[in-house]
C-alpha cells in the first residue's frame, strides 16, 4: 500500500502539530501553572468601601474581598491562590 502525497502530507501536519502541541505544554506553558498554591496569611484590611475590603499581601498583589464589610486597620486571616487578585476570609479580625 502507498501512501498519496496529499496522505503524506496530512501526516507530516498532524506529526508537526502534535510536536508543537507537546512542546508547548511542556517548555512554554505547563500544565502545573494552572495548579496555583494556596496561601493563608494574616493582614490588615487598608480600604473598605461599597462592599468590598481591599488587603496587601505578601505576593504584592493586591486582594480584593468581596462581601465584606469590616472596618480599615481590621486584622484579618485570609486564604487566596498565589498570584490572583481576590482573596476570601478565613477569620474575621477584631
Amino acid at each position: 500500500m502507498e501512501l498519496s502525497d496529499g496522505q503524506k502530507y496530512a501526516i507530516v501536519f498532524l506529526g508537526s502539530l502534535a510536536v508543537a502541541g507537546i512542546v508547548l505544554s511542556t517548555l512554554v506553558f505547563p500544565f502545573w501553572n494552572f495548579i496555583r498554591e494556596d496561601v493563608t496569611e494574616e493582614v490588615e484590611i487598608f480600604r473598605s468601601a461599597d462592599g468590598n475590603c481591599y488587603v496587601d499581601t505578601s505576593d504584592k498583589i493586591p486582594k480584593t474581598i468581596e462581601n465584606c464589610n469590616l472596618k480599615e486597620g481590621t486584622k484579618v486571616t485570609i486564604t487566596y491562590e498565589h498570584g490572583l487578585p481576590w482573596a476570601t476570609i478565613v477569620n474575621p479580625g477584631e
